[in-house]
């Protein structure tokens, strides 16, 4: 074979075998097999792109990329199209093939951007296991214009590797996912079978209590208890609807709706697009909205909010405004006030997602919340 290499091409699919079975999390065992690959091929530079259903792509993993493609973190490689992800994104990527020209190789020269480093041809090969495909592996080196077939053979075998271990690590975390709903469930059902019912029956004792006592003293006390056991105990039925909201698996309106109805809120809602959205995301803007509601109970002093929630160029967008006392807010992101809503927008910005907040003294508070899907 052509690859610089002192290996056989079992010895080196063991290698990459022993990395991937020992990984867990995607980005981190991409690079360390990236790196091994190239290391016992005697290639110079490769990269991985994760392409999603809809065709968006992002750079997994990377290595000696040259001067003019590392530029600007990586800039060059992380937007615009090019050839091997337009054969993917259009079914006609396959199986490894020589790639006769590398388009963001051609565009920074173009632009007239030094540093390639001879590099000008690469090979791609999908990242699949069975019908699912999960992106792209491209590997070159300067100077070198071909691969030859037992190459791409090679290329193909370490692709399909990856491919599969790609696959055990999504069901794996998906598992993982129906095990933490499953405990959420469990516990919600202890606080509500247990704890919840000991504090409706205080409430109810102390009830009893203030109305059969004579002395003003003790009747105020019963009553004190009775109002913070129905605090403790509205308390708890909102962590409950934290753990597992009723209506959820309604859609993420139903749930937020109801939820605006428990605390009492009068929530006018708008829908535009059919919402149908992934998982993560819907748990994301449920956990958003659960906040934004609870603040507007707790701090705005109206009980009016309007929610909107849209799907639009492969976006969903959601808005809650209230129309209360609001607060001073300079509108700079990262000198958010108050740990609800730093939490709103890390959530956010862990779903690559965008985060909005408008606030000022009496004219209320309005976030919005912009998620890719």
């Amino acid at each position: 074979m052509a690859l610089e290499n002192h290996h056989s091409e079992i010895w080196i699919l063991k290698e990459i075998a022993e990395l991937l079975n020992e990984g867990t999390e995607i980005k981190t065992i991409l690079s360390e097999v990236l790196a091994k690959l190239l290391h016992v091929t005697g290639l110079e530079t490769g990269w991985i792109f994760l392409i999603e259903p809809d065709g968006n792509y992002n750079l997994a993993a990377y290595e000696n990329l040259p001067p003019a493609l590392s530029s600007k973190h990586n800039e060059p490689m992380c937007k615009g199209d090019c050839w091997c992800i337009d054969r993917f994104n259009n079914g006609r990527l396959h199986k490894a093939i020589n790639i006769i020209e590398c388009k963001r190789i051609e565009d920074v020269i173009l632009e007239k951007r030094a540093g390639t480093n001879g590099l000008t041809h690469h090979a791609s090969v999908p990242l699949r296991a069975g019908e699912e495909r999960f992106g792209i592996l491209n590997v070159g080196s300067p100077n070198k214009t071909h691969f030859s077939n037992e190459e791409l053979a090679l290329l193909e075998s370490i692709a399909f590797q990856i491919g599969t271990a790609l696959k055990r690590i999504k069901l794996t975390e998906r598992e993982q996912e129906n095990a933490l709903t499953a405990e959420r469930n469990r516990l919600a059902r202890d606080l509500h079978d247990s704890v919840n019912q000991l504090l409706f029956s205080l409430s109810l004792t102390a009830r009893g209590g203030a109305e059969m006592a004579n002395d003003i003293e003790i009747k105020e006390t019963f009553s004190y208890i009775q109002d913070l056991a129905q605090e403790a105990l509205n308390e708890m039925r909102a962590l409950i609807w934290q753990l597992r909201p009723r209506g959820l698996e309604n859609g993420i309106i139903s749930a937020l709706l109801s939820y605006g109805e428990m605390l009492e809120l009068d929530v006018k809602s708008k829908v535009k697009g059919v919402i149908s959205l992934p998982g993560k995301v819907e748990e994301a803007l449920w956990r958003i909205g659960q906040e934004a509601l609870a603040n507007c109970k707790k701090h705005s002093g109206q009980s009016k909010v309007e929610f909107t929630l849209a799907i639009e160029n492969n976006q969903v967008m959601m808005v809650i405004s209230d129309f209360g006392c609001g607060f001073y807010y300079d509108g700079n992101v990262r000198n958010i006030p108050s740990l609800g809503l730093r939490s709103m927008r890390d959530r956010t910005e862990s779903l690559n997602g965008q985060f909005k907040l408008e606030s000022s003294e009496q004219n209320g508070t309005k976030i919005e919340i912009i998620i890719p899907i």
